[in-house]
């Protein structure tokens, strides 16, 4: 049996950065019909790990989020989108796991590592934020699943539930595999992996404040592709430029399915005599034909929170149901059920 299992923590909404990282890729497998299941988790009690004083911001965040799956295509007939707290089975596998990994193994993460020195935790990390990748793990076995789509940064969180499974497996399986060991996936452009922020510095994010979300109206998309940072030596129209590096080039490359035209536009870049202006302009064009119809799906969804909550309501429900039985079995298999026969 195919089972994915992807989600987003709710600590906004969600911007390109995600779209070309994992949600354009979800719509696709989610049509495909190779997959017997799909689970779409918002992450709330992951965003708790450092928004613990704003829980009412994450509450908020969770309507966003769902707006977003829903308005780029995610289709509550196909794809089982739930809420992270709402199963209590997933915080019981995580204290099991987390007797299965020691501190050291997940302060070494790569991606926690990043993580603590962008928000500045330093020597006061929270508990909850360096289990992290322990709270994943029990996230992904809890529904069997055997793909996880997701961003390159994410692999260092992949491999650790990986090693999680083979050492729960190992050491209560007496040669059976008790969980499944699950596969990457990664966006099959490699520019799509980390898309970077509009500075050009980092990745996007809402932290740096340089992302474009996909609920941004067309002016907002307009002022915003006009900061992209481009070649800093490319001062005249004239001057030959540099595409290592340009942002607008970048996602370009991302977002247009012309390959050809954008070829055509880098060469011409190169030589000189293609200004910012106009490279930016046929930008804006590309993503206005990818975000227009997204905001307008969107406001549509907003008329009706009753229902996206609804579809909230019945994912959990339906995840709630495949947890429980994971967690018989993860029980069985360490011999802690003891009131079964």
């Amino acid at each position: 049996m195919k089972t994915i299992l992807t989600g987003d923590r709710p600590t906004g909404k969600l911007h390109l950065g995600h779209y070309v990282g994992s949600l354009r890729e979800r719509v696709k497998l989610q049509n495909s019909g190779e997959f017997d299941e799909i689970y779409i988790m918002i992450a709330d009690a992951q965003a708790l790990t450092d928004h613990a004083g704003t829980p009412a911001t994450v509450r908020e965040n969770i309507l966003n989020v769902a707006l977003d799956y829903l308005a780029v295509g995610l289709d509550p007939k196909k794809s089982t989108i739930f809420i992270q707290s709402q199963i209590p089975e997933l915080f019981e596998l995580t204290t099991y796991y987390m007797n299965l990994v020691t501190v050291s193994r997940l302060e070494r993460n790569p991606t926690v590592k990043a993580e603590i020195a962008q928000k500045g935790f330093e020597t006061s990390i929270p508990a909850g934020f360096l289990c992290y990748p322990v709270s994943q793990a029990a996230d992904i076995t809890a529904f069997d699943a055997t793909t996880v789509p997701v961003g390159e940064d994410q692999t260092p969180m992949l491999e650790q539930t990986r090693e999680i499974v083979r050492k729960f497996n190992d050491v209560y399986g007496n040669g059976t595999a008790i969980l499944v060991e699950p596969e990457i996936l990664l966006p099959s452009n490699n520019v799509c992996r980390r898309l970077p922020g509009l500075d050009g510095k980092a990745k996007m994010s809402k932290t740096l404040d340089n992302c474009i979300y996909l609920s941004d109206e067309s002016d907002v998309v307009a002022k915003k592709v006009q900061t992209m940072y481009t070649d800093p030596t490319h001062i005249k129209v004239s001057d030959p430029g540099h595409i290592e590096g340009n942002v607008v080039f970048t996602y370009l490359d991302a977002f247009c399915s012309d390959v050809e035209k954008v070829c055509e536009m880098k060469e011409h870049y190169q030589r000189g005599g293609l200004g910012d202006v106009k490279v930016k302009k046929y930008l804006l064009e590309v993503l206005e034909s990818i975000l227009n119809p997204i905001c307008e799906r969107r406001k549509e969804y907003e008329k009706n929170p009753d229902y996206v909550m609804n579809v909230l309501k019945d994912g959990t429900a339906k995840a709630h149901s495949k947890a429980t039985e994971v967690l018989k079995r993860v029980k069985a298999a360490m011999k802690i059920n003891y009131f079964e026969s």
